[in-house]
């Protein structure tokens, strides 16, 4: 179908949809070459987001330089092909690939429709084939701070006259789908939540469908995904919430909005329908993650293919409890609560148990209630767990998000002390028996929590970035502008980046430390963890570093899992002072 490239893994193809007349794929082409860039620096790209309709004919690896994978860093699926921005050339187009195969063997096959932006998202074309609708951005923004949803006519099979509909440089629009030849949805965070508007293509103001301050939509950290579906009867399948996503039925001529009777708490922003059918991706606390169909003329609901083969028992499983706990200078900290629950054990009378303080990956993510086997592991064993969605997470709104802007390091650190210390006001965890753990965003908040304060008696960090300005020049180029936003631009911040790298802090590490890396990570490479567990030495601080061979950004073997749990269950028995059953203790290094 698609020619082979000049370098490994050097032409990318996502976010299919067929061309109107059937005969082709649209869809997203990243281009890689071997050239040498300059490592990243501030950039005005995209004082508009720019981005050209109708470029001659290439494959989308030509010459060039863009910008970009779309990856992610602890909100889903990780790893994938070293794509540093130092050593390669990025560029994106959404082309056209000939369905006869001819562009096997004949790049030029391959037209581009769409050229100029450093990324592209959900090309839709209109149910006519009359234009094409796409959404664009540029760095060194990230698709939550702002996009561009635009559209073009389509004539003799070329998009012309790109326009953009909504969108712009801090807001961001996403996931456009047809209403009909003359409208679309569009889904916007303006003026503060991710909600669905209506545009037309003649200029009309946008309309709110059903303005409300809950979310329609998430994060766009990976391609292919679409938050809601038109039905055959005009009403639209939407996902909405404050935290988890609920699924219900918008009507746009009632403008009614009910939630369909599902047992199911949270839906990833993924539906499909066939106009009377809705399938999407689902789950609860005793619920694993599901493929789920939902007849919305019967109401009958089945789940197709879990997560789990095998659903523990769900005696053993902890129900979560939402709360809205108090964080520095009054501001709101959203977390989910779980105790510990083990119908066979229970803790000598008087005693109160020991916490782990969960902090999710992203940053710019969040942590639902759909039952997790980790969380499971610990609460079912008298640990109980804490999951924070601190300030920068989303499905809160734009402002929650926005608290991050400038201060990651700070406002994710203070949250997650502010969950803990919420527990020990509470009476419900014992503030000598606190640990914290996170992986890659969440390894650094890890790191940073036990670096700034003496919350924590122990911390794990699961691929944890500990040195910003390592981390900037090595990762991936989706992220290599993230911290630009989150810390500052370079060159003008490099003192923020090196006052909050938790690298530079070692000496103040407050408690034992578990490092656990994969030595295959190309989004934080293994030196981040490696010059850590240097540093802790020097200091005489307890620690364990533990490597896997083959592992990437995100470990998926079975064997490696079972490792790192025990060996965390085991290190979290030394440190808070218990002994659990059938673990040998962990070998910590000192010095």
């Amino acid at each position: 179908m698609t020619p082979e490239p000049a370098v490994p893994a050097g032409l990318r193809y996502a976010d299919f949809v067929l061309s109107p007349d059937g005969t082709e794929i649209w869809c997203v082409c990243e281009g890689h070459i071997a050239a040498p860039q300059e490592a990243p620096q501030a950039t005005s790209a995209g004082t508009s987001t720019g981005g050209d309709a109708g470029t001659s004919a290439s494959t989308g690896a030509g010459t060039g330089t863009g910008t970009g994978e779309s990856g992610t860093d602890g909100a889903g699926p990780e790893g994938g092909v070293d794509d540093k921005p130092a050593t390669l050339g990025i560029r994106r187009a959404i082309v056209a690939v000939p369905l006869d195969g001819s562009a096997a063997d004949n790049a030029g096959a391959i037209r581009e429709l769409v050229t100029g932006a450093d990324f592209y998202a959900s090309p839709s074309p209109s149910p006519s084939g009359g234009h094409l609708a796409w959404v664009q951005w540029n760095h060194p923004r990230m698709p939550w701070d702002g996009t561009e949803v635009r559209v073009a006519a389509i004539e003799n099979g070329t998009a012309v006259a790109p326009r953009t509909v909504k969108g712009g440089l801090t807001e961001s629009a996403l996931a456009p789908l047809w209403r009909d030849d003359q409208s679309l949805y569009v889904i916007s965070d303006w003026p503060g939540w991710w909600n669905i508007y209506q545009v037309g293509l003649h200029g009309e103001s946008p309309q709110a469908q059903y303005p409300a301050e809950e979310e329609f939509a998430g994060p766009l950290w990976q391609l292919g995904g679409m938050p809601y579906a038109l039905l055959g009867d005009g009403r639209l399948a939407v996902l909405h919430g404050e935290g988890n996503l609920r699924l219900g039925v918008y009507d746009p001529e009632t403008l009614e909005l009910v939630d369909l009777e599902v047992p199911y708490e949270h839906w990833q922003t993924q539906l499909s329908t066939d106009g009377t059918t809705i399938v999407g991706i689902a789950g609860g606390p005793d619920l694993p993650t599901s493929v789920v169909r939902v007849d919305t003329t019967t109401g009958r609901v089945e789940g197709l293919r879990r997560e789990l083969a095998e659903l523990p028992d769900v005696a053993y499983l902890s129900r979560p409890r939402a709360e809205q706990l108090e964080g520095p200078f009054g501001r709101p900290v959203h977390a989910y609560i779980y105790p510990p629950t083990n119908p066979e054990a229970a803790a000598p009378e008087g005693e109160l148990p020991p916490y782990v303080v969960f902090v999710h990956g992203g940053p710019t993510g969040r942590v639902s209630t759909v039952l997790d086997l980790e969380r499971a592991f610990f609460t079912s064993r008298g640990i109980g767990v804490v999951d924070v969605n601190y300030g920068g997470s989303t499905g809160y709104g734009r402002a929650y998000r926005e608290r991050l802007r400038r201060q990651w390091g700070i406002v994710d650190v203070e949250d997650a002390v502010a969950a803990a210390q919420a527990l020990v006001d509470g009476g419900i965890a014992d503030p000598s028996r606190l640990a914290i753990r996170g992986g890659s965003a969440g390894g650094w908040t890890t790191l940073a929590a036990i670096t700034q304060t003496d919350v924590f008696k122990a911390a794990t960090s699961y691929f944890g970035i500990s040195d910003l300005q390592s981390f900037v020049k090595a990762t991936h180029d989706f992220e290599s502008r993230y911290l630009f936003g989150l810390i500052g631009p370079l060159p003008g911040f490099e003192r923020a980046y090196e006052e909050r790298s938790p690298l530079n802090n070692a000496d103040r590490t407050a408690c034992p430390v578990l490092l656990l890396q994969g030595l295959n990570d190309p989004v934080v490479p293994p030196d981040q963890s490696e010059r850590f567990a240097v540093a802790l030495a020097a200091k005489k601080t307890p620690y364990a570093y533990l490597t896997f061979e083959g592992e990437s950004h995100g470990f998926r073997r079975a064997d490696t899992v079972i490792r790192c749990l025990e060996s965390e269950l085991a290190f979290y028995g030394q440190t808070l002072g218990f002994k659990p059953r059938g673990l040998a203790p962990i070998d910590l290094t000192v010095g």
